[in-house]
């Protein structure tokens, strides 16, 4: 990596990621194999369309994208499957596309950053692929754990042990 800003922006993507996973994995402990492919009501998505999704996304905008590797993502059918994956090979499935993903962030060049191009009818650089990859990733962690608290009723702990309440120094 040639730029010092570029570098710092792949560590915090490659952070933000982690963190994303992370929090779906506990969630994901919480929650057992018939839950996860219940939907709330016929407008919203199971748990398990939401990992689908993610994957089929991430593998849309950062590896075939950024990665210049050809797009084969059938969207519908990641809204469509309503079983089929277990917890564990759904959660395997998300970390092997994350790990992927991370990898071709990690080995893009300044051209690839720099480079405008179409991703699902929208234009954008090889940074904006990112902040999308990232921005959405986060997004649906966020109706992860909101799906699995009304399933379960009781906190997740993606803190535990933090104090959150310490003052910026």
């Amino acid at each position: 990596m040639e730029n010092e800003a570029i570098k710092e922006f792949v560590e915090n993507t490659m952070y933000r990621l982690d963190e994303s996973s992370r929090m779906i994995a506990i969630a994901f402990e919480s929650i057992n194999e018939k839950q996860v492919w219940l939907r709330p009501n016929d407008s919203s998505n199971s748990i398990g369309n939401l990992i689908l999704h993610l994957c089929g996304n991430i593998t849309q905008y950062a590896i075939s994208s950024l990665g210049g590797k050809e797009d084969v993502r059938n969207r519908d059918i990641e809204f469509e499957t309503t079983s089929g994956f277990s917890k564990q090979e759904l959660l395997i499935k998300l970390s092997d596309t994350i790990a992927h993903a991370k990898a071709t962030i990690e080995n893009a060049t300044s051209e690839q950053w720099l480079k405008k191009r179409e991703v699902q009818g929208f234009h954008f650089s090889g940074i904006g692929v990112i902040l999308h990859v990232v921005e959405h990733y986060s997004y649906h962690t966020g109706q992860i754990a909101f799906w699995v608290k009304q399933l379960e009723n009781k906190q997740l702990g993606f803190y535990d042990g933090l104090d959150l309440n310490i003052k910026n120094q």
